[in-house]
């Protein structure tokens, strides 16, 4: 039975080098502890009142040369194969592709569906290829013990098998601005069966069983334009319902009025239809006071807007 929970064929092997190294650091601990009290002990000034020029012992410098370093290059040796395992992707492995952005996760797949939550196949190797919107992030999946940095403007990758079903946490480890701690999303390993019926039907959402765990916004009823909002990841930082998160809620804003800031100045603009249409296609022209200029530009098609228009005007 492991310590911590091991979910990804890495997970063993990155276990045992760490308790490789914890219990060597353990033995030489106690052994330095337990020598320096015992010298401390049997060399203290009472027991020596007069000092004694005490001359090398060559057979202890060897010792405490030789097996420090033997066991150093131990360490190395474990450490760099399993590294080295860890960055070779086998040819087979699906390629997803991981987005980070202040301050939220969203995957993109090969045939062109993307989630804000990363759907995988059960003993079925995934390459992640990490990209970032903005700030430098860290892809952390604790139970799959993979961790990488995902800086802007750099290529990084990594893979893995999952081996285990249900949900696993996806953390970023770097502080990326004030919504680091909301920065969360889930691993979600179903039986391969599950993964092919949903990745190759025409649904774009979550498969039906893990979507309702997914779901970080209550939803309204049914709309077309949902489905493209999910798509797009704009429900990612857009709550529907007036729930707080990290963008403006889309729910009773069309019509009203919004404070924002363009070209540096502060002014009032009125949220009608080509208000939305702006803020969608062109994020960074105008930002709502008090929000972050994070939102990635993410075109919709003439029809795709017009739905999401629509929805935002019901949206009561």
């Amino acid at each position: 039975m492991p310590f911590f929970e091991q979910a990804s064929n890495i997970a063993g092997k990155v276990d045992s080098v760490f308790l490789f190294i914890t219990a060597l650091s353990v033995v030489f601990l106690v052994f330095i502890t337990a020598a320096i009290v015992y010298f401390v002990i049997k060399y203290s000034r009472k027991r020596h009142p007069t000092s004694e020029d005490i001359k090398g012992h060559t057979g202890l410098e060897i010792a405490w040369t030789v097996i420090p370093l033997i066991l150093f290059l131990g360490m190395f040796f474990f450490g760099w194969t399993d590294f080295n395992y860890m960055r070779n992707v086998p040819r087979d492995a699906m390629v997803i592709t991981a987005i980070a952005r202040q301050w939220a996760w969203s995957f993109s797949y090969p045939n062109g569906k993307q989630t804000t939550e990363l759907i995988l196949a059960l003993d079925k190797p995934v390459k992640i290829e990490l990209r970032s919107l903005d700030v430098i992030h860290g892809f952390y999946v604790p139970a799959f013990r993979v961790k990488e940095d995902v800086v802007p403007g750099k290529n990084n990758y990594t893979w893995f098998t999952p081996t285990r079903l249900g949900s696993f946490d996806i953390q970023c480890t770097v502080i990326c601005g004030p919504g680091h701690a909301k920065m969360l999303a889930k691993a979600i390993v179903i039986p391969l069966e599950e993964f092919k019926s949903w990745y190759f039907s025409d649904q774009k959402s979550l498969p039906p069983h893990v979507a309702g765990k997914a779901a970080k916004t209550p939803l309204p009823p049914q709309h077309p334009a949902i489905a493209i909002l999910e798509t797009k990841s704009c429900l990612t930082c857009h709550s529907l319902d007036g729930a707080v998160m990290v963008g403006p809620t889309l729910k009773n804003i069309y019509g009203r009025k919004a404070l924002v800031i363009e070209r540096g100045k502060e002014h009032e603009v009125q949220r009608d239809d080509a208000y939305i249409e702006k803020a969608i296609q062109n994020p960074e022209a105008q930002i709502v006071k008090g929000y972050p200029s994070a939102m990635p530009s993410n075109p919709l098609t003439a029809d795709e807007l017009k739905q999401a228009i629509e929805l935002i005007k019901n949206l009561r």
